[in-house]
């Protein structure tokens, strides 16, 4: 009998709970509280829909409260929608919030650069009206853009370009189109690209100053068989390559696009002043084409965020100088499949922290994998060169230099006045010959294991530290081939290694 009591008592209480109603809620009296005063939705590019942004509000009295009205101030005619309790709309009426509780409302917004007067769009989030009303301010910038994007057929088919064959000889296509032959784009406003981009056979793109590019998901660049890429940033208006995201929350994430491909056959592609991040791959590069002069030359440019490679070349000629790459997936670094590699004053690092990578900041190796019938079997190719003068290789890994070598090709390389991270703890490469730091055929006057002082690698801030190890090291007379940093700062008297000559930190920076 006492258990049915109980019982029954029970159910009246989630009766009598259950069937509260709208009545027992009292008006709001103006004083909600919020979590801005204004959300600034970041900078949008024409068209192109916002993140979702949340203001939470707060019902800090004792009393279960509703509020009239929740609405914008433009309307229906407002570029912004908001959605309250998982309700779309632009306006709504007598949404309840319990004492002392809160609730979301979610903000995004699609806007036309030609729609609007003024490229920072303004609107009010406003809750009640008269001596109550409250409001929250709503801020975009809109920027506008030179979109570029792939055709779509009348039957709704979106425009391919072949990028090579399967194992069944089926071409592979990825979703994109040709520029023009000759192609410049320029600093007069930002370059939105959809798919992959390829410059057509013996084409050229040029990439002016201050130019700067934004690649979709899963979008890039493609070079053609005897296409050429030039990028001719400078110090002053530097080339900027990303996403196409603005957010300040995606400023650094990487994977948000594909790559800048190089494919075999390629030609004469020159990268000056130029950053490239939050990729899959910064520069893939394929092909040697020349042994003698480089197919791809770097200065000044810095590569972060890549959810892979910095650079993946296979086969390649690459010549670098005041080179800055951080935070691979994989490698910063991975020259592969031979080739010819020359990079001077360069900092190459890998302060990865997304999860564990495979590879070092830097690999070298003189071969490719093939398996068939699940034996693997590496086949080799010439190293020409990979020399590096003046280089600092680093991270967060004991192990941050991979010279991966197989007999039957050539495999020539050469470690000058580096600042090296090697430090084989378990003994694992003391029988490899290319690890014998004390052979001067392949390693001279190299610094190892040593901090080398970096303002802030996680945020890929490379600049060393008056106390590095790196400093005044350099040998003088590659520097001399190099005489400005990647800042424009002389370095032909005493000389750092790296691309950057040493800062004077205040306590708070190191």
């Amino acid at each position: 009998m006492k258990q049915i009591t109980v019982f029954i008592a029970i159910i009246s209480i989630l009766f009598f709970a259950s069937c509260r109603k709208d009545f027992e809620t009292v008006q709001n009296t103006g004083r909600l509280g919020f979590s801005k005063d204004t959300v600034y939705l970041d900078t949008v590019f024409t068209n192109i829909g916002s993140s979702t942004y949340n203001l939470k509000v707060y019902n800090h009295s004792s009393e279960d409260i509703y509020i009239p009205s929740i609405r914008l101030g433009r309307g229906n005619n407002s570029n912004y929608r908001i959605n309250v309790d998982g309700i779309p709309g632009k306006s709504f009426e007598n949404i309840e919030i319990l004492a002392k509780d809160s609730m979301y409302v979610f903000i995004e917004t699609t806007i036309d650069y030609n729609a609007v007067s003024n490229p920072i769009y303004t609107d009010s989030l406003i809750f009640d009206s008269g001596s109550i009303l409250q409001d929250v301010k709503l801020v975009t910038l809109v920027q506008d853009a030179h979109f570029l994007y792939p055709s779509k057929s009348a039957d709704g088919m979106i425009e391919t370009i072949p990028v090579g064959t399967d194992a069944n000889g089926d071409p592979i296509k990825v979703q994109g189109f040709y520029l023009d032959q000759n192609s410049t784009w320029t600093n007069e406003k930002p370059y939105v690209v959809y798919g992959y981009a390829a410059i057509p056979e013996e084409g050229t793109l040029t990439v002016e100053e201050g130019t700067k590019v934004h690649f979709h998901a899963n979008s890039g660049l493609i070079a053609s068989k005897k296409a050429s890429l030039k990028m001719e940033g400078t110090l002053e208006n530097p080339i900027l390559v990303e996403g196409d995201r603005l957010e300040p929350a995606l400023s650094e994430v990487a994977g948000q696009w594909g790559a800048i491909w190089l494919r075999a056959g390629s030609k004469n592609h020159s990268i000056n002043h130029t950053t490239i991040k939050n990729g899959t791959i910064g520069i893939l590069m394929d092909s040697i084409g020349s042994n003698t002069q480089p197919t791809l030359t770097l200065r000044n440019t810095q590569i972060y965020n890549n959810s892979n490679y910095g650079i993946l070349a296979r086969e390649a000629n690459i010549y670098g100088e005041n080179v800055v790459i951080n935070n691979s997936g994989n490698a910063s670094l991975a020259a592969t499949i031979g080739g010819t590699y020359n990079f001077k004053q360069s900092t190459f690092a890998n302060f990865w922290r997304n999860g564990l990578r495979q590879f070092p900041a830097v690999l070298i190796n003189n071969y490719f994998t093939i398996v068939e019938n699940g034996v693997e079997t590496r086949i080799p190719r010439d190293l020409y060169e990979a020399n590096f003068s003046n280089c600092i290789i680093s991270g967060s890994s004991n192990i941050e230099l991979i010279v991966d070598r197989v007999d039957g090709a050539l495999f020539e390389y050469n470690f000058k006045n580096n600042l090296i991270q090697f430090n084989d703890v378990g003994g694992n490469y003391a029988e490899i010959p290319e690890y014998n730091f004390d052979d001067i055929t392949h390693y001279q006057n190299n610094i190892f294991n040593e901090n080398p002082v970096f303002k802030d690698p996680y945020s890929n801030q490379m600049v060393i530290g008056q106390d590095s190890p790196a400093v005044n090291t350099a040998d003088e007379q590659t520097a001399l081939t190099v005489p400005l940093d990647i800042l424009g700062v002389d370095r032909t008297v005493n000389p750092d290694m790296g691309a950057y000559q040493h800062q004077v930190f205040d306590d708070t920076q190191e």
